[in-house]
């Protein structure tokens, strides 16, 4: 960063700073590279890992699980992205009820629901089709609960999810789709992991 400090030699054309309109090299024998099949991959994975908000172990222990069930299984793609956007703190998420993935972790490891009427602590738990999350009644009178019902109430969420913000809770109703996830090539992704 410039910091234009008196006797700073930022004021030439030999700058460090000053960026160039072309890459390094001699002019007229530069070739633009692109990205090797190695790097796409990579990048579709962190694109997806990052989404999600979970560290590479634990997106591996999802690819893995995947790819030990590739014959059984129709389309893995739809079975990744089922399992991530049925975790607890993804479907804390969709429910309105944190403002990111990071704080639904944080409010899902504080004990904030309940999964069925038992509470819940874990935020890669997986909820099932017909099982209801809810707030705590302990929760609720929080003041972070209290200004959240009021925002919630023109919010659209996920057609697989049915949310009642009086009662502060979201029953899975059906499955999630390869529409709910973000715009990454999961397939590139697998071929990373089977290397």
């Amino acid at each position: 960063m410039k910091l234009f400090l008196k006797g700073d030699k930022c004021y030439s054309q030999k700058c460090a700073m000053i960026k160039r309109a072309y890459p390094p090299g001699q002019p007229g024998k530069r070739r633009k590279m692109g990205a090797s099949e190695y790097a796409l991959q990579l990048r579709e994975k962190q694109r997806l890992k990052n989404y999600y908000q979970l560290r590479e172990k634990e997106f591996k222990n999802y690819i893995k699980e995947i790819l030990e069930r590739r014959g059984k299984v129709e389309d893995p793609s739809l079975l990744l992205i089922r399992k991530l956007e049925r975790r607890l703190d993804n479907v804390v998420y969709k429910a309105g009820f944190a403002f990111s993935r990071a704080q639904a972790k944080q409010l899902v490891s504080h004990s904030h629901f309940l999964v069925n009427n038992l509470p819940v602590n874990i935020p890669s738990y997986e909820v099932k089709k017909g099982q209801e999350v809810r707030v705590k009644e302990k929760s609720l009178k929080s003041p972070f609960f209290q200004n959240l019902k009021r925002i919630l109430q023109n919010k659209k969420f996920a057609p697989w999810l049915e949310v009642d913000t009086k009662k502060m809770s979201a029953k899975i109703v059906g499955e999630p789709s390869l529409e709910d996830a973000p715009p990454v090539e999961i397939s590139t992704i697998f071929e990373y992991y089977s290397r």
